[in-house]
C-alpha cells in the first residue's frame, strides 16, 4: 500500500475510534421542540417557528444553519411583522427525508412554498442567507407574484446547490466515516463558524454547541448525501436582469467565504436592486451585526410593505 494512503487510513481510523458521535433520534427532537411547531409538508415533519403579527416575512437560513440563526433579529421584526422561520430539508429540527429529491433546489422550493401555503401566506417578504439566499433567488425568479420583496444576505447563486455536489457523496460508507470523524465534530463546526465571522470571539462554546446539536440528528447521512451527491437535471440558473421583485442585497464587508465584490456585481445586474455593506462583518450579518442588519432590512420592508 502507498505509504501516504496508509497514513491517511490510519489517521481516519484513529479519529473514528477517538469517540462516538451520538445522533439524536428525530422523535426525541420533535417531542422537545413541541408538536405545535411542526407542519407536514410533502409527507415530512418540518420545523417552523412564528412570532408577531402584521405583514409576513419569511426567513430562510443558510447551509448548516437553522431557525436558530435568526434569533437576534426575530424579536425586533416581530414587533410589527408576522415572522416565520423554518428549517430546510436536512437542517435544524426538521425531519430528514430519505428521498434525495427533497434536497434538490426544487425540493427545498416545495418546502418553502408548502410552508407558506400551509400558513395561508398568499404573499410575503422573503429573506435568504447564503445557501438560503440562492434558494430565495430561485423562488423569486419562478414565483415573483408570491413575494412583496426579496432580501439576499451574503447570498450564493442557485447554481451553488449543484456546484458543491461530488460523486464521492454517493458512497454511504465514505459519507458515514467522513461525517463521524470530521463534519460532526466540535472543532469542525468551530472552524466553520470562525470563517464566517469577522470577530473570532463571537464564536463561543455555546454557539458551537447549538449549531452542532442541530446537525447531529438522525438521518444526517441521508441528508448529506441528498445535499451533496450528484443529481440528474440541468444546473439551476437565474437571469438576474429579468428579476421582477424589489430586491435588497446585504453583505458583510469582510466576508471571507463570498467576497462583497461578488455581491455588488450581482446586485448591479438586478433591476433597481439596492446593495448595502456592513463594516467589520463577515458572512453572517444577522449573527454578527444584527442591529445594523435590521436597519437595512426594515427600510426595505417599509418601502415595499405587504398585506396585513
Amino acid at each position: 500500500m502507498n505509504p501516504r494512503i496508509a497514513a491517511t487510513a490510519l489517521a481516519l481510523a484513529a479519529l473514528a475510534l477517538s469517540g462516538c458521535v451520538t445522533l439524536t433520534p428525530f422523535e426525541q427532537v420533535r417531542l422537545a421542540a413541541g408538536a405545535e411547531r411542526y407542519l407536514e409538508i410533502d409527507g415530512h415533519a418540518v420545523h417552523v417557528e412564528q412570532a408577531g403579527a402584521g405583514p409576513a416575512v419569511l426567513l430562510v437560513h443558510g447551509f448548516g444553519g437553522s431557525t436558530y440563526s435568526w434569533r437576534h433579529v426575530v424579536p425586533d421584526l416581530a414587533r410589527d411583522h408576522r415572522v416565520v422561520t423554518l428549517d430546510l430539508n436536512g437542517f435544524g429540527w426538521s425531519e430528514r427525508p430519505r428521498e434525495r429529491g427533497a434536497y434538490t433546489i426544487e425540493g427545498q422550493e416545495r418546502l418553502v412554498l408548502g410552508v407558506a401555503d400551509a400558513l395561508g401566506l398568499e404573499r410575503f417578504a422573503l429573506v435568504g442567507h447564503s445557501y438560503g439566499g440562492g434558494l430565495s433567488l430561485w423562488i423569486a425568479s419562478r414565483h415573483p407574484r408570491r413575494l412583496t420583496s426579496l432580501t439576499l444576505v451574503d447570498s450564493t447563486l442557485p447554481s451553488y446547490s449543484t456546484e458543491r455536489r461530488s460523486a464521492l457523496a454517493s458512497a454511504r460508507p465514505v459519507v458515514s466515516l467522513f461525517l463521524r470523524t470530521a463534519m460532526l465534530r466540535e472543532w469542525t463546526v468551530r472552524r466553520a463558524l470562525r470563517r464566517s465571522m469577522y470577530d473570532d470571539s463571537a464564536v463561543t462554546g455555546e454557539l458551537v454547541r447549538e449549531y452542532l446539536r442541530r446537525v447531529r440528528v438522525e438521518g444526517v447521512i441521508e441528508a448529506y448525501q441528498g445535499l451533496t451527491a450528484p443529481v440528474d437535471g440541468p444546473e439551476p440558473t437565474v437571469d438576474l436582469e429579468a428579476l421582477a421583485v424589489p430586491t435588497l442585497v446585504v453583505w458583510g464587508a469582510d466576508d471571507e467565504l463570498l467576497a462583497a465584490e461578488l455581491g455588488a456585481k450581482a446586485a448591479a445586474r438586478m433591476p433597481g436592486a439596492r446593495f448595502v455593506t456592513l463594516e467589520r462583518c463577515g458572512h453572517a450579518p444577522m449573527e454578527e451585526r444584527p442591529a445594523e442588519f435590521l436597519v437595512a432590512l426594515r427600510a426595505h420592508l417599509a418601502a415595499y410593505p405587504g398585506e396585513r
